[in-house]
């Protein structure tokens, strides 16, 4: 077996490495040995504190046995059949799946990750309805293919204009700190928030014509835009309209599924049941690379006697199926799906206690282990800690106080991100919290305190 160095892991990584979202000659990876648990540890045996769940996925914790011996038993009993092939992971897992998802969907396209899984979705939409346009908000991420990156309203999707996939519409978050209806009357009742919201993309929808949409694509709860949780009302609301306009709901639960929010699928919430919903992520923890589209039978069924003309080459790849079967039966045995739901007013609380005590924090937002801390300038204007697809020397300065200190959290313009693996403890917690805490003095400073 071919033998590197500790030492040898970063200098190797960066000559021969193509690294993504990266200027290359600014990239300063962290170059990882071993993870357990909510730690993991640098080749010089700094331990990091994982805030992040790695890159939101590591629901169950990192380095769980259970689903690495699930990985290495399906590799020694079948590595690899292809997608045509029926196989007992394959016949599991669907059945799993069927058993934990929403309503009526119960029929699976296994992708190999988000992006693919929201590209699919968005082909079974437009074959499913013979429309072709698709409607996605501004504060959004689907993900870096062409038709996933089209979706994506933010401003990652900017650089790769205008050859990407044609047909999208994006349309207003219903994100009240910053609503674009609302800065003269911030005190407007959440019922009438949610309708103006809801006004507004009927208003799109009537406007582009509702027999070329499509479906609707949306985060359940937004992710890496900011952890914008729709006010009560939002998401029946979406569903109605579609149900009006005889357009399709697709929810993207790449970032908010499998426990996240302290349901299975954050839509659960609002008792809302999509026409299709895209899932990667915390299906497998990441312990293997997966993702799947979940659609009602009747949709499915329209490809009876039709050919579905798409394919992927690991679609279905059995190590990956493993995976997702043990690390779904570890959150149904380690009950992760309630300890989430408990530890969520835990984790609120303790972003609401950091809000008060440091005058940088404009806001605090969380759903289960989903949290935001949004830092301002100044709370009257809420003048945001760096510009909007910016960072500012207080962001760069403050991201790496954290890391100093062994918090590896997820930084993104003017917010910072709390998302940890779901086995966290309170203990844990306040572990980050009090880094968090220390570190936001850098903060402070820039908004005066």
């Amino acid at each position: 077996m071919l033998e590197i160095s500790d030492a040898d892991i970063l200098p190797l990584s960066l000559e021969h490495g193509f690294w993504t979202w990266s200027a290359q000659g600014k990239v300063a990876p962290i170059p990882v040995l071993r993870a357990k648990g909510v730690y993991f540890w640098d080749v010089a045996g700094k331990r990091y504190l994982d805030f992040n769940s790695m890159v939101m996925c590591v629901n169950i914790g990192h380095g769980d046995e259970r689903v690495i011996n699930a990985i290495v038993e399906q590799a020694r009993e079948l590595p690899f059949a292809g997608p045509p092939m029926a196989t007992r992971p394959r016949a599991l897992l669907g059945k799993l799946l069927a058993e934990i998802t929403p309503g009526d969907l119960d029929r699976f396209l296994f992708t190999l990750g988000g992006a693919d899984a929201n590209e699919n979705a968005i082909k079974l939409a437009r074959a499913y309805t013979g429309r072709h346009k698709i409607l996605a908000r501004y504060r959004s991420y689907h993900g870096a293919t062409a038709g996933a990156m089209a979706a994506t309203g933010d401003p990652r999707r900017v650089a790769w204009e205008p050859s990407l996939m044609p047909g999208v519409v994006h349309f207003l978050d219903p994100y009240r700190y910053r609503s674009t209806f609302h800065r003269t009357n911030p005190n407007i009742s959440e019922a009438d928030f949610c309708q103006d919201y809801l006004n507004h993309l009927e208003e799109i929808i009537q406007y582009e014509g509702p027999e070329t949409i499509a479906a609707i694509l949306l985060e359940s709860v937004t992710g890496t835009n900011g952890v914008i949780i729709p006010p009560q009302g939002y998401l029946p609301g979406v569903r109605a309209l579609c149900d009006r306009y005889g357009v399709l709901l697709i929810a993207d639960e790449v970032m908010s599924g499998f426990g996240r929010t302290g349901k299975w699928f954050a839509i659960q919430h609002w008792d809302v049941v999509p026409d299709l919903m895209t899932m990667a992520k915390g299906l497998t923890s990441a312990y293997a690379p997966l993702g799947a589209v979940a659609m009602r039978r009747e949709i499915a069924n329209y490809f009876n006697e039709r050919v579905f003309q798409s394919g992927l080459t690991y679609n279905s790849h059995p190590i990956s199926l493993a995976a997702a079967i043990a690390n779904i039966q570890v959150m149904q045995q380690d009950r992760l799906i309630e300890h989430a739901a408990e530890m969520g007013p835990v984790l609120h609380r303790m972003l609401t206690d950091l809000g008060e005590q440091h005058p940088s924090i404009g806001e605090v937002r969380s759903i289960g282990l989903f949290g935001v801390i949004e830092l301002v300038r100044d709370r009257r204007t809420r003048q945001p800690m760096a510009p909007f697809n910016g960072t500012s020397p207080e962001m760069t300065e403050l991201r790496n106080n954290l890391l100093e200190h062994g918090l590896y959290i997820y930084t993104h313009w003017h917010t910072i991100l709390v998302i940890p693996p779901l086995i966290i403890n309170q203990e844990q917690l306040k572990e980050g919290f009090t880094i968090l805490d220390q570190a936001l003095a850098v903060a402070d400073r820039a908004a005066g305190g």
